[in-house]
């Protein structure tokens, strides 16, 4: 018997969630077969199995968050077959109270936390058996380790087993996982290392025609802005004090979705006009709400746009993403009156912002890019 644990997915990820099964126990799987999909805190991943067998056990279920090194599958093949027969009829009762073989699940048992001897009286059927990080995890959200049924080998209670458990003891509270977990992080360092100033404008749209694809006149104006004021098309480190002006744009376009905050790249944005924009848009939305979108294609940015103003929200205030220095923001596009030759007129404004590291931009490089992206969002649009 051959065990399949999670792979390390590479960009330094240490967990997944599980967000689909495409394999059952009792299947036969070939090399390379897509066995489950994953995502991690930079898009959905493919796992594709390692070698060729039938599945005899699955552990985790859709939802659960698992670690790189996570039991993930036991496959049998014909020549290992007889082998674990043997193995299986192998106790290490000295060690750890319960059958787990270490031959038969390649596990070290010193990994394991064995119930103190209070907690075996209190479960005198069974002995507790818990992964290191799964006793660290119970003691952090408050789980009671021997109401816990464990799902791993032999009863073992993995971290996955406790977020279940504290689902069902702690009613509308949830585990927060998948892009949403990404956030989390994100935003903390966010705030930790940028030196965050907003600057806000306003955009008078009374030469836009009908129709107009705000997201593309959007991207469009933020491009030009970046060509005359590059200071803010740029990544930022600290450790080294280097910043890198980039003569290219990639720019982060902020989608809001039920699974949680995704910013897909558009790459090289200056090569694309009104039309291929909004075609990049409509497939990239499709593919995050399907959860079909690549790593690469979260990657890279070198300064994002947030178009809240879709939704609700006049001004804000972005959080910036290191090594990026800049973020804009649009916000919701109303109705003012301003005065021509002394009489009230009815225009359309769009409020914006923009949220930039003051370590790397001087407020003078930010009201210059504010300048221009003003500007071209009032231009008329042939």
């Amino acid at each position: 018997m051959k065990s399949f644990t999670l792979p390390d997915l590479g960009e330094g990820l240490a967990e997944s969630e599980i967000i689909e099964w495409h394999v059952n126990v009792g299947d036969t799987v070939e090399v390379d077969q897509v066995m489950l999909t994953v995502e991690t805190a930079k898009a959905t991943v493919d796992v594709p199995a390692p070698y060729s067998g039938k599945i005899i056990s699955r552990f985790g279920d859709e939802g659960d968050v698992i670690s790189i090194g996570s039991l993930l599958l036991e496959i049998e093949d014909n020549e290992s077959a007889a082998q674990n027969q043997k193995s299986a009829k192998k106790a290490d009762a000295a060690t750890v109270v319960g059958s787990v073989s270490n031959n038969s699940h390649h596990v070290n048992v010193d990994e394991y936390w064995v119930g103190s001897a209070t907690q075996q009286t209190e479960r005198p059927s069974e002995a507790l058996t818990a992964m290191p990080s799964a006793r660290l995890l119970a003691q952090k959200l408050g789980v009671d380790l021997q109401k816990v049924k464990g799902s791993g080998p032999s009863g073992v209670i993995l971290d996955s087993d406790v977020y279940n458990a504290c689902d069902q003891q702690l009613p509308g509270t949830e585990v927060i996982k998948g892009a949403r977990r990404t956030m989390v992080s994100t935003m903390a360092e966010s705030h930790q290392h940028v030196a965050a100033v907003t600057i806000t404008e306003e955009a008078n749209l009374e030469h836009w025609h009908d129709g107009e694809d705000i997201t593309s006149r959007l991207v469009m104006a933020i491009i030009e802005a970046c060509q005359q004021e590059p200071a803010l098309n740029a990544w930022f480190d600290a450790e080294t004090m280097t910043r890198c002006v980039h003569s290219t744009v990639n720019l982060g376009l902020a989608v809001d979705s039920p699974h949680g905050l995704y910013v897909p790249v558009l790459r090289q944005a200056g090569e694309y006009n009104a039309d291929s924009i909004r075609k990049w848009v409509n497939e990239t939305v499709t593919g995050i709400r399907e959860r079909k979108i690549g790593r690469d294609q979260l990657q890279h940015a070198t300064i994002t746009l947030t178009n809240f103003g879709a939704i609700a929200g006049i001004f804000a205030t972005p959080v910036v993403t290191p090594p990026q220095v800049a973020i804009v923001g649009a916000g919701r596009i109303m109705e003012k009156l301003v005065l021509r030759n002394n009489q009230p007129v009815s225009v359309k404004t769009m409020p914006l912002c923009m949220t930039f590291d003051h370590r790397a931009c001087t407020g003078g490089e930010a009201a210059r890019f504010m300048k221009v992206l003003v500007k071209a969002l009032e231009a008329s649009h042939a």
